[in-house]
């Protein structure tokens, strides 16, 4: 009997939703749209931002420990094992310092750190403009159904619930899925901003460092001999 109940629950509970969406029309779909495509952003700068700073940081720290030994062959060898995009900044560095000398090394890594922050940033525009626009979107919903409440006055000659409740329940979806989808891709949108301007400044920190070490293993001189890296790339 119990179990009878809670099925007859959940029917009248996937029922009403049914009835939500329904009463929110082509705006709510919409809606619905701009959610899926904000939480995909999501998903795919979360992944990319974290594997991103993982691979870097142990990347950072295996260059410095080859260039604190005057390894510079060996701290080649290892951003060339690498496929993270930090490797191909650090080598244009490297490749810089042996073309023109140390003068040159400072601008190279500030234009590949700009690159990065540039190709972390990807597609955040999309989830700015998501929040921005989704209480618009909810806005435009609720003035149709408003529109159709008063529609179906017109036509029926008089008002009541029955007459004027499927228009304005479809308002009052939609001004809520617009806020809701708003507030949530602003969220995120802010977080993301929040954590890439706290990254702009750690990987400064890191590449002035960088060419701090690689600035003193050239005047040591590099080793003649090396031995290719242990770690795994």
């Amino acid at each position: 009997m119990v179990g009878l109940c809670e099925r007859a629950a959940a029917m009248e509970l996937i029922t009403n939703w049914s009835e939500v969406f329904a009463r929110g029309g082509v705006t709510l779909a919409l809606l619905m749209l701009c959610s899926v495509v904000a939480l995909a952003i999501v998903f795919e700068r979360t992944f990319t931002l974290v594997l991103f700073l993982r691979r870097a940081d142990r990347l950072a720290d295996d260059v410095s420990r080859h260039l604190g030994k005057g390894a510079l062959a060996d701290a080649r060898l290892r951003c060339e094992r690498d496929t993270s995009p930090l490797a191909e900044v650090l080598l244009e560095a490297m490749s810089r310092l042996e073309r023109a000398g140390r003068e040159g090394v400072p601008a190279a890594l500030e234009r590949g750190r700009q690159r990065l922050l540039i190709d972390l940033r990807r597609h955040l525009w999309l989830l700015g403009t998501v929040g921005a626009t989704a209480p618009f979107v909810g806005l435009f919903g609720t003035v149709v159904g408003i529109m159709e409440a008063f529609r179906a006055i017109g036509v029926q000659k008089h008002a009541g619930i029955e007459i004027v409740g499927p228009g304005i329940a479809e308002a009052l979806v939609a001004t809520a899925a617009g806020i809701l989808v708003a507030v949530i891709a602003l969220v995120f949108y802010n977080a993301f901003q929040s954590r890439l301007s706290r990254v702009a400044i750690e990987l400064r920190l890191s590449l002035e460092e960088f060419a701090e070490d690689l600035d003193d293993c050239f005047t040591r001189g590099p080793t003649r001999t090396s031995t290719p890296p242990s770690e795994n790339a």
